[in-house]
């Protein structure tokens, strides 16, 4: 047995892993799964954004560190673009048509092809339609990213 072969196991592309994460913004935290169930995935998969998993690789299991990142560098920058109108006939026909919606709420959406879904946050309403961001909530702010590697494969 060579001193390598005892060393834990590090994070490479495609690795599988199982950490406890939490994912802060200037407002506070946005994801943290410390002193609940641990998350599992796929590095690569698109569960977490390119620049987050950049700063995993070559971690080691047992791993527990945290890193800044700057405005914009974690989920780009914030796109105008992406805050849109919806017809509240339209929302009526996607889901409840009773249902009411308060800025700040945050409302999922079936992707066209009905296999996943997306996310809006509510930023203006109209009696004809409500105004949604689908920017992600950390986009163009500075994130900290704290990791806690508990299993490498």
């Amino acid at each position: 047995m060579t001193p390598d072969s005892a060393a834990a196991p590090v994070v490479h592309p495609g690795s599988f892993l199982t950490l406890h994460y939490r994912l802060a913004g200037p407002g506070g935290d946005i994801i943290n799964t410390f002193g609940g169930k641990p998350a599992t995935l796929s590095l690569g998969a698109g569960e977490l954004s390119p620049a987050v998993e950049e700063r995993l690789l070559g971690l080691a299991e047992g791993t527990h560190t945290h890193f800044e990142l700057p405005a914009g560098a974690a989920f780009g920058e914030r796109n105008p673009e992406m805050q849109q109108w919806v017809a509240r006939g339209l929302l009526a026909k996607l889901g409840d048509p009773d249902e009411k919606y308060s800025v700040g709420d945050v409302v999922q959406f079936p992707t066209p092809d009905g296999t996943g879904s997306y996310a809006g946050a509510v930023i203006a309403l109209k009696d004809t339609a409500v105004q949604f961001d689908f920017n992600h909530p950390l986009a163009g702010q500075p994130v900290t990213f704290e990791v806690q590697l508990i299993g490498v494969l």
